[in-house]
C-alpha cells in the first residue's frame, strides 16, 4: 500500500437543513453560490463587528473571528506571511431546484471539516437567520427582496451508512450537538466494500479541474485523483493531525494507468456572479457520469474521501459534487 489513513484523524460533520419556501424564491441555475452566499450575509450580519472593512483578511479580528474562521480562514507562513487556506465546510446545494413557491420544501447540506466543528452552532444560528435576511435573487414579486424561508428541520447525516439525527425542530430550542461524524475508519470500511476494477462517479455539481495551466473539457482520471489528493492533504494539515501520509507519486502512476470505460458527462456552461466584488466569473464544469476501469484497489479509499469533500473549482460552493454509484 502507498497510503495510510489510520492516521490522519481528520472528521466530518454533515449537516441536512430542511426549509420551507414563505415566499417565491429563486436559486439560479446551480444554486450552490445562492446557498452559501446567504449563509455567508446572514453570518456576516448576526457577527462581524466590523463591517465597514471590505475583507476578512483585513481585520484586526480576523484570527479570533468566528465568521472569518468559516468563510475567510487565514494562515501563517514564515516565508510568505499570511495566505488562506481551505474554507472549512462544502455545501450540497438542492438538485434541479432554481426556483420554489410559497409552501415549497427544499434541503440542502453543508458538511464541516475536522477542528471546525466546534464552529457548528455558528451555522446552525446563521441558518437560521436566513428566515430574515431571505435566499436567493432579489425578485419583483418580493418588492425588490430575496426569497423568505423558514427553517423546518436541522439534521446531522452520515452519508456513508444513512444514519440521520434530528438536531432541531421548528419552534423547539436547540439542544443537540452533531453526533455521527464521518471517521477515517469509516471511509476505509466502505471503500473496502466498493468494486476494485471498475468503478462509476456521477457529478451531481460542475467538476471544475485545472491541469497543466488548461481547463479539463474531458474526463480523466489522473487529473481528477491528483487535485483529490492536493485538497485532502490541505484539509488535513489545516483541520486534521498533519498532511498525509501517502506517497503521491506512486499513486499518481497507478492513476495513469486507469481508464474510461464510458463516459456520459458533458461540460456544463455557468457563470458566477459576486454582489460583494460586482464581478462574474466563469464557473462552468463537467456533470453527469463517468465509468473508470483498472487497478482501483488501492485508490478507492482516496475516490470515497473526495464524495465527502468535493473537488476541484469553486468546491466550498457545492461543485465537483459527486457520489460513487
Amino acid at each position: 500500500m502507498w497510503y495510510h489513513f489510520s492516521s490522519m484523524n481528520m472528521t466530518i460533520h454533515h449537516l441536512q437543513f430542511t426549509m420551507r419556501a414563505v415566499t417565491p424564491l429563486e436559486l439560479g441555475e446551480q444554486s450552490g453560490p445562492s446557498i452559501r452566499g446567504a449563509l455567508f450575509n446572514a453570518l456576516w450580519e448576526r457577527f462581524c463587528v466590523h463591517k465597514d472593512v471590505s475583507e476578512c483578511a483585513s481585520c484586526s479580528l480576523a484570527r479570533v473571528c468566528s465568521v472569518a474562521a468559516l468563510v475567510s480562514p487565514l494562515r501563517d507562513d514564515e516565508q510568505k506571511g499570511s495566505f488562506q487556506c481551505p474554507r472549512p465546510y462544502v455545501v450540497q446545494p438542492p438538485l434541479h431546484l432554481q426556483r420554489c413557491q410559497p409552501g415549497q420544501l427544499f434541503s440542502f447540506g453543508v458538511g464541516l471539516f475536522g477542528s471546525a466543528a466546534p464552529l457548528f452552532p455558528y451555522l446552525i444560528i446563521a441558518a437560521q437567520g436566513l428566515e430574515q435576511s431571505g435566499i436567493g435573487k432579489k425578485l419583483a414579486e418580493n418588492n425588490g427582496q430575496r426569497g423568505r424561508v423558514r427553517v423546518e428541520q436541522i439534521a446531522a447525516l452520515n452519508p456513508l451508512n444513512g444514519t440521520r439525527k434530528l438536531l432541531y425542530q421548528e419552534g423547539a430550542p436547540l439542544g443537540q450537538t452533531p453526533g455521527l461524524p464521518v471517521h477515517p475508519h469509516d471511509v476505509t470500511i466502505y471503500s473496502a466494500a466498493l468494486p476494485s476494477n471498475r468503478l462509476t462517479l456521477r457529478f451531481q455539481t460542475p467538476l471544475r479541474l485545472i491541469d497543466h495551466g488548461r481547463l479539463v473539457r474531458r474526463i480523466c482520471f489522473r487529473p481528477l485523483l491528483q487535485r483529490l489528493m492536493r485538497r485532502l492533504d490541505e484539509l488535513c494539515t489545516t483541520y486534521g493531525e498533519g498532511p498525509l501520509n501517502i506517497d503521491f507519486h506512486a499513486l499518481l502512476m497507478l492513476a495513469e494507468q486507469v481508464g474510461v470505460a464510458s463516459d456520459q458527462t458533458r461540460w456544463f456552461e455557468l457563470t458566477s456572479h459576486s454582489s460583494r466584488r460586482q464581478s462574474s466569473t466563469p464557473a462552468g464544469g463537467l456533470v453527469g457520469q463517468v465509468t473508470f476501469v483498472g487497478n482501483l484497489a488501492e485508490l478507492r479509499e482516496l475516490l470515497v474521501w473526495g464524495s465527502l469533500i468535493h473537488v476541484g473549482r469553486n468546491a466550498v460552493k457545492g461543485d465537483g459534487w459527486y457520489v460513487i454509484a
